[in-house]
């Protein structure tokens, strides 16, 4: 069988399959870890259970769309192509929509968490795993009050977290500025030492257990009775009984030479990762009324975030990473802002902020996994488990309906 992508996803499904006893080759357009697997945060949000679609992003988005800097911007020359997506976006917002959201999106978060540490030990990258929680930062108890429904939703889950005054927040992270008067910490938040590193190292374990990794920009494929065509933009093309599709914001493009139109966009993600002595960071920390967070990697500190809906084709606007790191060092003064890394890059999304996990339509030897927007690697061992259960015919561990790729 056939693996595409060769980022976190499609990595951790190969090996899970691996697991299954089967023969695996993945193929990617540019190799392991060169898409949002290498410039991502480096959490593991098992507690982010709410949907990026809902009512508290559409009270918000007015403001932040008025900024194009903001944390939530579209281009202008982006804006009509994208238009079919943000309406559905905006029905996914619908309260009856976000709990359905909701319900699935906490299903596949428990499965990931479940399976995240044996997946680890068994790709020997367990070392790599740190839990030092979260810190959710607000600047005054009115801002606070607003995100009460979200933290009911984790408490009604049995999530832990821990409301915080200012002075218990310095205790637990010092050096942040006095306009951040409330907190709340988050001890199930866990991190990987280096997002980029890890899925390297999930890369070499892949091949140490017998699998191949081509370079090849797939732009089709083609089914029939003994298995599955896939056409490369330069070279002869491959044949495998089975495809898993996980080539991240790419994905839909391949998928339509199924006849399947899926209505994935790209959230262009922005950071800039500076040494590692630029902040005694404890945690991660999120500024989350502007969109963005901040992160200690074993490579260094990472301040990133927010969201442009701009596709695949508009160059990069790093005025969009510069803007954070100005927030970052109002937000925490002794952070030094030089020798910063800029780095952009894709985040294959879904309307209803659910990833596409079962069968293409046209064949049942095609298997999707994509659109995990911000939780790729969050969501990744549980996928990868949920890939194997489709690939070896046995019972799916959670429901998958939700996550239909024939669901719009």
């Amino acid at each position: 069988m056939i693996v595409i992508g060769a980022g976190v996803v499609g990595l951790s499904a190969a090996l899970a399959a691996q697991a299954r006893g089967l023969s695996v080759t993945v193929i990617d357009r540019d190799g392991p870890a060169a898409g949002a697997s290498a410039g991502n945060a480096g959490a593991f949000a098992f507690t982010d259970i709410l949907p990026l679609a809902s009512p508290g992003i559409l009270r918000k988005a007015p403001k932040w769309l008025l900024d194009p800097l903001g944390p939530l911007s579209v281009p202008p020359s982006y804006a009509l192509q994208i238009a079919p997506w943000m309406y559905r976006f905006w029905r996914a917002c619908a309260p009856r929509a976000v709990a359905h959201s909701t319900v699935a999106q906490t299903a596949l978060m428990d499965l990931s968490k479940a399976e995240l540490e044996p997946f680890l030990a068994a790709t020997g990258t367990l070392p790599m795993l740190e839990k030092r929680g979260n810190l959710q930062v607000y600047e005054g108890a009115a801002e606070l009050k607003a995100s009460a429904d979200g933290w009911q939703a984790r408490a009604d889950h049995g999530i832990e977290f821990h409301h915080l005054t200012a002075s218990e927040m310095a205790a637990l992270q010092p050096g942040l500025a006095p306009r951040f008067t409330h907190g709340t910490f988050t001890p199930g938040w866990y991190s990987i030492a280096d997002p980029k590193l890890y899925t390297l190292a999930l890369a070499e374990r892949f091949r140490a257990n017998g699998g191949e990794i081509l370079r090849g920009e797939v732009v089709g494929l083609r089914p029939d009775d003994a298995g599955v065509s896939i056409a490369i933009a330069a070279g002869e093309p491959l044949r495998a009984d089975r495809v898993v599709l996980a080539a991240g914001a790419f994905s839909h493009r391949i998928a339509r030479t199924l006849g399947e139109k899926i209505p994935l966009e790209t959230e262009r993600g922005y950071n800039t990762t500076l040494p590692p002595d630029a902040f005694d960071l404890r945690m991660q920390v999120t500024f989350g009324g502007h969109g963005f967070v901040i992160s200690r990697l074993s490579t260094g500190i990472r301040v990133g975030g927010a969201v442009e809906l701009g596709g695949l084709q508009l160059a990069p606007n790093y005025k969009r990473s510069e803007t954070m790191l100005r927030k970052a060092k109002a937000f925490l003064p002794d952070l030094k802002t030089g020798s910063g890394v800029q780095w952009m890059g894709f985040r294959p999304s879904l309307p209803d902020s659910l990833p596409a996990i079962g069968r293409a339509r046209a064949t049942p030897r095609v298997v999707y996994a994509f659109g995990h927007g911000h939780l790729g690697l969050t969501q990744s061992a549980g996928t990868a488990r949920l890939v194997a259960d489709l690939l070896t015919d046995r019972a799916s561990a959670i429901d998958i309906t939700p996550f239909s790729p024939q669901r719009f």
